[in-house]
C-alpha cells in the first residue's frame, strides 16, 4: 500500500500528479459565505448497463412499443414498477430518472473507458498524452470548490492504497484515488487521524517546493509554465494542509468508524463489506465538507467479487461473467443482476444518509446528484451507441428530470443526444456557459445532425 508520503516524493512533480489539490485561488472558497454547494456523485460500473435491464416491466403496450424501437417516450415513474434491481430505491422514485438514449461514440468502450467516459474523448487505453481535457467531475469542482476539491474512490482490479485514478484535472493530467477504505478514511481524516503527518508532509512539501523554484530560472516557455503551476499546486496543498489542521475539532465529529477486517487494505472483508465501508467514507467527507464531487469506480473487470449474495462462497469475475460464464451454478444473467443489487444498495445508502442531514431549509440530498452509469456503454463489450443512466437528484437540483423514465431520440435520428450534451447540461445549469463539453461524434457530424449544447429539455 501506498503512503501519501510516498506518493509525494516519487510523483508529486510527475505528469499528473498536481491533481493532488485544487488551485489555490480555490482553495476554501466554499466556506466564505458563497451558499449551499451542490454536490455530484459519479458512480462508474464496469461490463455495460443493458438498455432492456433499465426498461420498465409494466410499460403500456404502446410505450412498451416505443421503448423497442428505441423512439422518444416520457413515462411517470410514480406509476410504474421499477425492474428488480432497482426495487431498492423505490422511497425515492420521486427523485430517480431512468435515463435512455445518449451515446457515448466519442468515448472509448468496449472493456475500459479509463478516462474517457468522464472525458469525453479517446483515451488511447489510457494513454496520458491522450487525455485531452479536464473531466466532467473536476469541471463541476471547480464551480463548488472544497478544500479537496475533487475525491476519487475505487475498487478497479482489487488494488489499494493510493493509486493512479480515471479523471484527469488538466490535459495530460491523471488524477490519483484511495483504493480501499482504510487509506480513504486515513488520508481525508488525517488530520483528525495524524496531524504530526500532515506536518510532516508539509515540511517536504516545503523541501520540494524550495528545489523546484530553483530550477525556474533556467527554464523558458511552455515547460516554464508548468513547473510554475507545479509550484502553485504545491502551495496549495501546504495551504490546505494548514486549513485542515486548524479545523480538525469540526472534522472530527463526521470521522466514520471502521470494522477492523478493513485494516491495511482489507484483504479479508468481503465485496459488500469493502462497498459498504467506502460507502460510510463517502457520505463522511461529504457531511464534513471536505469535497462535493466524488468519483467512485465502483468496479471494473478485474475487481474481484466475494461474498455476493447467492454466489457467497465463490470468487466471482466479472470479466467471464460479461462472457456469460455461470459461477457456483448460478446463471451469469443473476450473478449480474445480484452485482447491479449491491451497487444501488450503496446509493440507498447515500439517499438516506444524506436526506437525514439538515442543510439550509431542508437536507443534503436536496442539493445532491448522483449518477449511477456504465463506463463502457450498452453491454460487455460496448461500442456507445447507447449509455444508461440512473439518476438521483434531490429538490434543488437545476434540471427537471426528476420522476420519469426518460428516452431521447436515438443514435442517428435527429434530436439525438450524446454524452456531451449531457456532461453540457450539468455545466450550463450549474454555473459554466460553455457552448460544449467534449469531442463530437464524427458519425453525427457527417450526416450533419445538431450535436452541441446542452439538452434544452432538461433545463429548469
Amino acid at each position: 500500500m501506498t503512503s501519501r508520503r510516498d506518493f509525494l516524493r516519487t510523483s508529486a512533480l510527475g505528469g499528473g500528479a498536481m491533481a493532488l489539490a485544487p488551485s489555490f485561488n480555490q482553495l476554501f472558497a466554499a466556506s466564505s459565505g458563497a451558499g449551499v454547494p451542490k454536490r455530484f456523485i459519479f458512480i462508474r460500473k464496469s461490463s455495460g448497463i443493458r438498455p432492456l435491464e433499465m426498461a420498465l416491466r409494466d410499460f403500456s403496450a404502446k410505450d412498451k412499443a416505443l421503448d423497442e424501437k428505441k423512439e422518444p417516450l416520457q413515462v411517470d415513474l410514480a406509476k410504474h414498477e421499477l425492474p428488480k434491481w432497482l426495487r431498492g430505491l423505490d422511497a425515492h422514485k420521486e427523485h430517480m430518472t431512468i435515463l435512455q438514449g445518449l451515446s457515448a461514440k466519442m468515448s472509448e468502450n468496449v472493456h475500459y473507458s479509463f478516462s474517457s467516459v468522464m472525458g469525453c474523448f479517446k483515451s488511447n487505453r489510457n494513454t496520458l498524452s491522450a487525455i485531452k481535457r479536464a473531466t466532467i467531475d473536476f469541471e463541476l469542482a471547480k464551480l463548488f470548490p472544497s478544500p479537496f476539491g475533487h475525491v476519487e474512490l475505487s475498487f478497479a482490479g482489487g488494488r489499494t492504497g493510493i493509486v493512479s485514478g480515471y479523471s484527469a484535472s488538466a490535459p495530460q493530467t491523471r488524477n490519483y484515488c484511495y483504493a480501499d477504505p482504510d487509506t480513504a478514511r486515513s488520508e481525508l481524516f488525517k488530520s483528525v487521524l495524524n496531524p504530526e503527518a500532515v506536518n510532516s508532509d508539509n515540511d517536504m512539501l516545503s523541501f520540494l517546493q524550495s528545489k523546484e523554484g530553483r530550477k525556474i530560472g533556467g527554464i523558458k516557455g511552455p515547460e516554464k509554465r508548468r513547473q510554475e503551476t507545479h509550484l502553485e499546486s504545491i502551495e496549495a496543498i501546504r495551504e490546505r494542509n494548514k486549513k485542515l489542521i486548524a479545523i480538525s475539532g469540526s472534522l472530527a465529529k463526521h470521522l466514520p468508524e471502521l470494522a477492523p477486517v478493513h485494516a491495511n487494505g482489507g484483504a479479508n472483508a468481503s465485496t459488500p463489506e469493502k462497498q459498504a465501508a467506502m460507502t460510510d467514507v463517502l457520505i463522511s467527507a461529504l457531511k464534513a465538507g471536505l469535497t462535493n464531487v466524488v468519483t467512485y469506480t465502483i468496479d471494473d473487470l478485474g475487481t474481484p467479487i466475494t461474498g455476493l449474495p447467492g454466489n457467497e462462497t465463490d470468487r466471482v469475475g466479472i470479466h467471464p461473467l460479461g462472457h456469460d460464464e455461470a459461477f457456483g451454478g448460478v446463471p451469469a444473467w443473476k450473478t449480474r443482476e445480484q452485482i447491479r443489487i449491491s451497487h444501488v444498495n450503496q446509493i440507498n445508502t447515500i439517499v438516506e444518509e444524506l436526506k437525514q442531514t439538515p442543510e439550509g431549509s431542508g437536507t443534503m440530498f436536496d442539493n445532491t446528484m448522483i449518477m449511477y452509469f456504465p463506463e463502457n456503454g450498452e453491454t460487455h463489450h460496448g461500442v456507445g451507441k447507447e449509455s444508461p443512466f440512473l439518476i438521483m437528484a434531490g429538490n434543488n437540483c437545476n434540471l427537471d428530470i426528476a420522476g420519469r423514465y426518460i428516452r431521447l431520440p436515438y443514435l442517428g435520428n435527429e434530436g439525438h443526444k450524446t454524452l456531451g450534451n449531457w456532461y453540457t447540461t450539468l455545466l450550463n445549469a450549474h454555473g459554466n456557459p460553455m457552448e460544449h463539453y467534449g469531442d463530437l461524434d464524427l458519425e453525427m457530424a457527417r450526416k450533419k445532425l445538431d450535436q452541441t449544447g446542452s439538452i434544452k429539455l432538461f433545463m429548469a
